[in-house]
């Protein structure tokens, strides 16, 4: 069969891993479709993505969907079937017995329980196999798995509100929005596409946040939410620990620092539900940063969004640790009453070309959303 339309069917497999971010649990979010093309058309057979929780696989539902039509037919993937025994039988497997004649794939997986084997185990059933099928745009979707498999770490997305004039409004413990609902709505759907959800104690202490998804029916895909606290000093009735036995609150704090009263900070945490992680120091005695995102890959988190305040994104991107910048912009200026959203750095930071590439800008209602790549994220994950 042709391959002139492999593009125009993976960019189809692609929107649908998009659907499954933040729902597939410590495995990526893979898009497949399954299509017959003839000199008369084409025809989709079967779609599917991993589902929630990690199961089925995105393969296995579309085959699925497909049944006895797939025989013969080319299915588009947007990371090399799995050929190991996990949660679910290998993908590979399913593939073979379905009859398929063709798999195109976006990326390698990077998993050394897979590594090649995928393919080569279809390869020698006499499929034929097309690798390297939108690698960019499936990577950047798939990037959380890869980060996690090839550095030990999650992906990380900062998304920032800022006025017409570029500035945050600050905390006072009352909502100043800068942005209209229609950007709110949007960065709602942003935070049930990641697995955790991050900000610092002042954040908590100035905002008294839920972090949660408010959009009809995501609820349940709420993140899991995350706080920075140095010194473990959180209020033990911020709405975040008392809804902790819902959405287990996670809190990083310094390991080296030791005494009764933080023992007892810590036994109250805990008994109402929270877990707390000891890391050590890094950045100007803050946080190691790379220890935290250390151990929630560890914890099989693959997409992190970062929304605290100036101090904690100032400190990702000093430790070049942002991997997409997502930045809506109001219409209201707030001049004098604002706050610059990277301490002493404004969003200026992402228009430098050599560091970030930007996708084009989307209209929000009448905000403005720009999205930012880190180019040496993007080259790591090529």
């Amino acid at each position: 069969m042709a391959a002139g339309n492999d593009n125009r069917w993976m960019e189809l497999a692609v929107h649908l891993a998009r659907q499954g971010l933040g729902r597939t649990g410590k495995n990526p979010s893979v898009g497949c479709v399954i299509v017959r093309e003839t000199a008369d058309g084409a025809e989709v057979l079967g779609r599917g993505v991993t589902g929630d929780g990690g199961a089925p696989h995105g393969e296995r539902a579309a085959l699925a969907r497909a049944g006895d039509k797939a025989r013969g037919a080319t299915l588009y993937v947007t990371l090399e079937p799995c050929s190991h025994h996990g949660g679910t039988p290998p993908c590979t497997d399913a593939i073979i017995e379905a009859g398929i004649a063709r798999v195109a794939a976006a990326v390698d997986d990077p998993n050394p329980l897979v590594g090649g084997d995928g393919f080569r185990r279809l390869e020698e059933a006499g499929i034929a196999v097309a690798r390297g099928i939108l690698p960019q745009e499936a990577g950047w979707i798939t990037a959380g798995h890869l980060l996690r498999v090839k550095e030990n770490r999650p992906f990380v997305q900062l998304k920032l509100a800022v006025s017409k004039d570029g500035l945050i409004a600050p905390g006072d413990g009352a909502p100043q929005w800068v942005t209209g609902e229609a950007a709110r709505k949007r960065g709602h759907l942003m935070r049930a596409q990641a697995d955790v959800i991050m900000v610092g104690r002042g954040t908590v202490a100035a905002d008294d946040p839920a972090l949660d998804c408010r959009l009809p029916g995501l609820g349940k895909y709420s993140p899991l939410p995350v706080v920075l606290d140095s010194g473990l000093s959180i209020d033990p009735g911020a709405r975040l620990v008392e809804n902790s036995f819902a959405r287990p609150l996670q809190v990083f704090y310094h390991g080296d620092d030791d005494g009764d009263a933080r023992a007892e900070r810590a036994e109250v945490l805990t008994g109402k539900g929270a877990v707390l992680h000891a890391v050590g120091r890094g950045h100007e005695g803050g946080l190691d940063l790379n220890g935290v995102l250390g151990r929630l890959a560890a914890l099989g988190t693959t997409r992190v969004l970062v929304e605290g305040g100036p101090s904690l994104a100032r400190s990702f991107y000093d430790e070049g640790l942002i991997d997409e910048a997502v930045v809506f912009r109001g219409t209201e200026a707030l001049a004098g009453t604002g706050l610059k959203p990277l301490k002493s750095q404004g969003v200026e930071v992402f228009d430098n070309r050599d560091e970030w590439t930007p996708a084009p800008e989307f209209s929000c209602g009448g905000d403005t959303m720009m999205v930012y790549r880190s180019r040496k994220s993007m080259a790591r994950l090529a």
